[in-house]
């Protein structure tokens, strides 16, 4: 370990100098509130309410719209509650973890999936608030026409990137003392909104097949798909989780700290939606009360900071999971560049930022197989059980192999079943299969089915005649 890693207490946010080398027992400091906090905050963001407008668009009823994301968030929040137990149990991060499933350059792959999305989710959760705010401040008397969104989108992308580069602590730090009161603001924003407008709960457009595409694509959207999302970031924080916090609480807390967030904002932009105004709380209350711009600003600046800073921290993780060497914090910095030049490219062109978030919807076709394989090697063949140190010894020397071709073809088999069940917003997303059933989509399971199936298949295969055979008794 470094010499310069100090040991973090419990209230400060020191520098952090940690790669992806396993978090020292001292260094764990993060209580499972801390947790809760982290994904809380990554999760109440316009995006989510947005995203929750899409059932009402879709033709479905505000209950149905709901009952599909709190059902489906369940299922997906459970599942990410596990992940994160992953990073509790061996203080490893995400990325490094899959060596275990697709050997040590094997995991090169999703890293790499894992390196490049980070920069497209980072530009549109800063995007998609920009005209929000600009809205807002023009409420507060601060005007400055369009050269004030490129002003905004400076100062957010400025101190995402800084919180970023200066690592977990910081991340952990800024959540706890900012979730709290953003929690607040919300919920006033909440009542606010929800008394200003005229909730539908029934009257929905979609009936027979039209109501079943519907629903699964809203299930892939904000429902399951939307706790798959973000699997591929939970044990790069669950690992600087103190060892005495129990599996039980740390399950909860980051189960709940996904679950509540995304389904209030979805519900809550679901049923403003349903009364056919404005699809958009904070649009909604900065028209009906400019007194309530100065805590809307607040909120929309909050959100795209808070996921932000946890996209490109792990953004980080995944480049140095590709055996480069290379500061942790200087990746971060670099990551942040490559997400305010996107940003810039989405200002520009709001068409093409629109095209790339539809896009990005359909990105939990690969995600999907991925989680299915990893659960089930984690969790199944090898018990949770693992040898920390093989995961970074040389490709040659490691216990878990150079290149583990059961995954890596149960991954792509996978993708493979995920695009061909698959609907989405773009027409390259559109799956023959799905298509072939009225266009449902069910990217996510047969994604995450296929992609786990063939690996233990494969994998039980390889084990049976890699045995040594029974000798004989006498």
């Amino acid at each position: 370990m470094p010499a310069e890693q100090a040991v973090p207490s419990t209230e400060q946010a020191a520098f952090d100098a940690h790669g992806i080398e396993p978090v020292p027992p001292e260094h764990r400091t993060s209580s499972a509130m801390d947790q809760f906090w982290i994904w809380a905050g990554a999760n109440i963001a316009p995006i989510n309410w947005v995203l929750g407008t899409l059932g009402i668009t879709f033709g479905l009823s505000l209950i149905e719209t709901v009952l599909v994301i709190a059902i489906g968030n369940a299922f997906g929040c459970v599942l990410f509650a596990f992940f994160n137990l992953m990073g509790h149990r061996t203080g490893v991060n995400q990325m490094v973890l899959s060596r275990l499933t697709f050997g040590r350059r094997g995991a090169y792959i999703p890293a790499a999936a894992q390196v490049l999305m980070p920069m497209g989710w980072v530009g549109v959760n800063t995007w998609i608030v920009l005209d929000l705010a600009t809205g807002a401040l023009d409420k507060l008397g601060i005007g400055g026409g369009g050269a004030l969104v490129y002003v905004v989108a400076f100062v957010i992308m400025a101190i995402q990137v800084a919180i970023a580069v200066w690592g977990f602590y910081a991340i952990r730090t800024f959540e706890r003392f900012t979730m709290p009161i953003v929690g607040l603001i919300m919920l006033l924003m909440t009542v606010v909104a929800l008394t200003q407008v005229d909730i539908q709960l029934t009257g929905g457009t979609a009936t027979g097949g039209d109501k079943v595409t519907a629903i699964t694509q809203l299930m892939t959207a904000i429902g399951i798909g939307w706790g798959i999302s973000w699997m591929v970031y939970a044990s790069d924080y669950s690992r600087f989780t103190r060892p005495s916090v129990s599996d039980r609480k740390l399950l909860l807390a980051t189960g709940a700290g996904m679950f509540i967030p995304t389904v209030w904002l979805a519900s809550l932009g679901a049923a403003i939606a349903s009364a056919g105004g404005a699809t958009d709380p904070s649009s909604l209350v900065i028209t009906t009360f400019g007194a309530m711009a100065l805590p809307v600003l607040l909120l929309l600046l909050h959100g795209p900071i808070a996921t932000n800073i946890v996209v490109i921290y792990s953004s980080a993780l995944a480049v140095l999971t590709m055996d480069i060497k290379v500061a942790r914090w200087k990746v971060s910095l670099g990551a942040g560049v490559v997400g305010s030049a996107v940003l810039l490219a989405f200002i520009q062109s709001d068409s093409f930022a629109l095209a790339f978030d539809q896009w990005m919807v359909s990105m939990i076709v690969w995600i999907s197989p991925w989680v299915g394989i990893t659960l089930v090697d984690f969790y199944l063949r090898h018990r949770s059980k693992v040898d920390v140190a093989e995961l970074y010894k040389s490709p040659s020397t490691s216990r878990y192999g150079d290149f583990k071709w059961a995954a890596i073809i149960a991954l792509a088999c996978g993708l493979v079943a995920g695009w061909a069940w698959q609907f989405g917003l773009v027409e390259a997303f559109q799956g023959p299969l799905a298509k072939s059933i009225g266009n449902t989509d069910l990217s996510w399971l047969m994604g995450m089915t296929v992609g786990a199936g063939v690996y233990l298949g494969l994998a039980k295969r390889r084990t049976t005649r890699g045995r040594a055979p029974v000798a004989a008794p006498g």
